[in-house]
């Protein structure tokens, strides 16, 4: 299994920035992975945020665009999100996800719209 922890989450005043980190351990997929960041606010369903496969490509959900950066240190095992230019309807759960790339089309991704099989516990990001 693979284990997630998320940290830096916190409150923050619109337009300000935080950083997400995950440290991953445990079994990695020899054939491709994801790892993402899925966030859920009270009272809305759980939605994918951002992605990254094992290239380095990546995907964003639209409204983050152009205000947040996921990436990886694969030399710490450690999962990034740097949010900027922070909106109240950022305030959300964040969560660490893990999984197997998805083949879909005859081309292996990452999706923003996967249930994942790994997940951390989340961290909290408060945008007021």
């Amino acid at each position: 299994d693979v284990q997630l922890v998320e940290s830096g989450g916190g409150s923050v005043q619109a337009g300000g920035s935080l950083r997400l980190s995950c440290a991953a351990s445990g079994h990695t997929y020899s054939g491709g992975y994801c790892m993402g960041w899925f966030r859920q606010a009270p009272g809305k369903e759980r939605e994918g945020v951002a992605a990254i496969d094992t290239d380095g490509s990546t995907s964003y959900k639209d409204s983050v665009k152009g205000r947040f950066t996921i990436s990886q240190d694969n030399t710490k095992n450690t999962l990034y999100l740097q949010m900027n230019d922070l909106k109240p309807e950022d305030t959300a759960m964040y969560y660490c996800v893990a999984g197997g790339t998805r083949l879909r089309n005859g081309v292996r991704s990452c999706p923003l719209d996967e249930q994942y099989e790994f997940w951390g516990q989340g961290t909290q990001v408060t945008v007021s």
